[in-house]
């Protein structure tokens, strides 16, 4: 693997083609629900699989902070003893989510229904995020929060005891924001209902029904109804956690890219509200094939055998972004090599991530050669027909882990070198990412 003379920066080599097998690691939304549920279980549960990037561990960090036991075996299974719902402590520091917006979201949402105050801080990317789509529910609920300027890091939420049930309709395509709002009524008396007009990721529903809660999904006339019924006692669970389809995405668009490539990534998850860029990298074109598809803990799982691929450009339909909106650099990229232009748009969300990934795909794509036109709910990307970009360009990434590793694919295939800026943020979700490359590409030592 080639390295700039920056230890953070990272000239993405030129493989021949990508050929073997991977496991990506443990998918990061199950990762932090499986901490948080388990601390407040009352009992001991097990977690294999586990995310061990420093956005969970972040996670783990914030739940040991309010009194949970989490011990990480030689033996790779992480066991976690709960105190129990309404039995969080008062954290005696600052909790510091890093580059976390799941964990920050989510644990406001566990903080704001119990009789502590907790205070929030973050990383530069961050503490420029909005809070207020979370802050607006739960505030409602009876949580009291003081927010730094635009409603930012540093936060600080002082729970409602006992908080009040409500029912709100999500104004925006969120699991995040469901999320809070579930995890709020766990310990809120009576039944809270959360309305979601467009289907989001759902692992917190299957979770939060895993653990013991009493929840149930109905279709209502304005989308599906959530209703979860509060002061629940949730018991300890075993989980085995699948392989993130985000962080299969960028091995699924790499494989369909380079020519001559066949990958195949074991253990992915594909709960059907996580599988748009498989449907969409399908639409285009790529080769992708399911296979020993099974049931795991609940969740859908195959391994997913991936050969090069003629991909053609498509408009990528608005439905299929809620069930891939962490994939879109990812879809950008394999949009950039396919015959045509596709148009991904109806992802609004991209703009409030870790970076406002439309721009900063945009600006990324463009100092490598590629022609886009940026829309202010997602690309319109004009494509190489499937061969090489003509690369050259150093990428921003913005402190964005997807920024980095979706451009390192783009630099897979192209005439000259590209420069990733800074490969240190892909620590927070995949940190054998750099590795898995290399082995892949035939340069492991």
């Amino acid at each position: 693997m080639a390295h700039s003379s920056s230890p953070a920066s990272f000239v993405v080599p030129y493989p021949s083609r990508l050929a073997g097998r991977i496991r990506v690691p443990g998918d990061k939304s199950i990762s932090h629900r499986s901490l948080m549920l388990s601390a407040l279980a009352v009992g001991e549960s097990r977690v294999e699989g586990l995310l061990e990037g420093e956005d969970v561990l972040a996670t783990a960090a914030a739940m040991r902070a309010m009194g949970a036991t989490i011990e990480r075996g030689e033996d790779g299974i992480w066991r976690i003893n709960g105190v129990g719902v309404g039995g969080l402590l008062q954290p005696t520091r600052a909790l510091d989510m890093g580059n976390s917006g799941t964990s920050t979201r989510l644990l406001m949402g566990l903080v704001a229904s119990h009789p502590i105050a907790a205070t929030f801080t973050g990383d530069a990317s961050l503490s420029a995020r909005p809070m207020a789509r979370v802050t607006v529910p739960l505030e409602r609920m009876g949580a009291s929060i003081e927010a730094s300027p635009g409603t930012r890091l540093p936060l600080m939420v002082r729970g409602a005891c006992p908080a009040v049930p409500i029912e709100y309709e999500l104004p925006v395509a969120s699991a995040q924001v469901k999320s809070a709002v579930l995890l709020a009524a766990l310990n809120t008396p009576g039944i809270t209902r959360v309305i979601e007009p467009v289907p989001t990721r759902d692992h917190s529903e299957r979770m939060l029904a895993g653990f013991g809660a009493h929840l149930t999904v109905e279709q209502g006339p304005r989308g599906r109804v959530i209703s979860l019924t509060g002061e629940a006692e949730l018991k300890p669970q075993s989980i085995v956690v699948p392989g993130d389809p985000s962080s299969a995405a960028f091995w699924m668009v790499a494989a369909s890219i380079v020519p001559g490539s066949d990958v195949v990534i074991e253990n992915v998850g594909l709960n059907p509200t996580r599988a748009g860029l498989l449907t969409a990298l399908r639409m285009m074109g790529a080769d992708i094939t399911e296979v020993d598809p099974r049931v795991v803990g609940g969740e859908p799982v195959a391994d997913l055998r991936v050969r090069h691929a003629a991909l053609a450009g498509i408009v990528v339909p608005h439905d299929l972004a809620p069930a891939m909106i962490d994939e879109y650099p990812a879809l950008f990229v394999a949009a950039a090599f396919a015959e045509g232009k596709t148009v991904a748009r109806g992802a609004e969300e991209l703009r409030v991530k870790e970076s406002d990934r439309i721009a900063a795909m945009r600006a990324a794509l463009e100092a490598n050669g590629m022609t886009t036109e940026e829309h202010e709910d997602g690309l319109t990307v004009h494509g190489s027909g499937g061969e090489p970009i003509a690369g050259g360009g150093t990428v921003a990434t913005k402190l964005d882990h997807r920024i980095a590793m979706s451009m390192t694919v783009a630099g897979l295939h192209a005439r000259h070198p590209v420069t990733i800026d800074d490969i240190a943020p892909v620590a927070t979700s995949y940190p054998a990412f750099y590795q898995q490359l290399a082995t892949l590409s035939g340069d492991a030592a």
